[in-house]
């Protein structure tokens, strides 16, 4: 990359296991990177993955910094409606500062996306951005010896939340728990809080804000939320605003619940669209 990145994303990608045995490539800093990348953001990814796997090798626009490791992240999904059980079947390596190249230390946009405690705390130290969000799920998350993945809703520590300006997370990560959410909200700067098919909720300061979603017809809700983020993230550094940000968020994330995997991530021009013409959820 020639120059420096706009938005910079460090988690692991993972493998999504289908029905099938096969896999689709996922996690955070996928779907992520890809929405950045068709909103026209220079984007980077900091990752971990066996070398036979090339990450967004389809999408030339996304810089990849790949820490070796002997496999991937892989995790299954069971999904009813938008509840999902999921297993994590192998890991990659950890990502710390040391793993970062000089010229993206100073990215504006940066997004910690753990999706299974890959990401070093000490990441959001060493990087000097515009705006630090953190999408904590994999923080908040430990599986037991059969893989089965279960809610530690209290496991992000104070001083991460505190450090970023914009925290996102759903009621899901947290295990459903309304006094986690609040012990969250206390320590934000800006809380974001998804809500599916009924859209966010903007959490400041003690204020909430509802922000409907897109009525579109749903096929698989994976990716969602890590599009939604970085959307938002974007959007925010562009305007200030949350409430504009979040409307614009649950747009492109719209397209995504449309369709099956990360192939449905919108441009900008196709965002444009949907939010002139189309329908919110009532």
């Amino acid at each position: 990359m020639e120059l420096a990145p706009q938005y910079l994303v460090i988690g692991n990608v993972t493998k999504d296991l289908v029905a099938d045995g096969s896999f689709r490539l996922g996690g955070t800093a996928t779907y992520a990177a890809l929405t950045a990348a068709r909103l026209g953001l220079r984007t980077a990814v900091l990752t971990s993955c066996e070398a036979e796997l090339t990450p967004l090798a389809n999408e030339p626009s996304v810089c990849v910094q790949r820490v070796s490791s002997a496999s991937t992240t892989t995790f299954e999904n069971i999904y009813s409606g938008w509840s999902r059980r999921q297993f994590i079947r192998s890991e990659a390596a950890m990502l710390k500062p040391e793993h970062l190249p000089v010229a993206w230390r100073h990215t504006p946009i940066v997004h910690l996306g753990p999706i299974a405690h890959e990401c070093d705390p000490a990441l959001a130290q060493a990087l000097q951005s515009d705006l630090l969000g953190i999408t904590p799920q994999g923080w908040l998350r430990m599986w037991d010896g059969d893989g089965l993945v279960y809610p530690n809703p209290y496991a992000c520590a104070p001083e991460l939340v505190r450090s970023a300006d914009v925290v996102v997370l759903s009621m899901e990560d947290l295990g459903n728990d309304r006094a986690a959410l609040a012990h969250y909200a206390r320590l934000a700067r800006l809380l974001v809080l998804t809500l599916g098919p009924d859209g966010a909720m903007l959490i400041q300061q003690g204020r909430e804000t509802r922000v409907p979603a897109f009525d579109v017809p749903e096929a698989d809700p994976t990716g969602a939320g890590d599009v939604f983020a970085a959307a938002f993230m974007i959007r925010y550094h562009e305007t200030g605003d949350a409430l504009v940000a979040a409307t614009f968020a649950n747009c492109v994330a719209s397209f995504v619940i449309e369709s099956v995997g990360p192939a449905n991530v919108p441009t900008r021009e196709q965002v444009q669209k949907r939010l002139a013409h189309g329908a919110l959820r009532t």
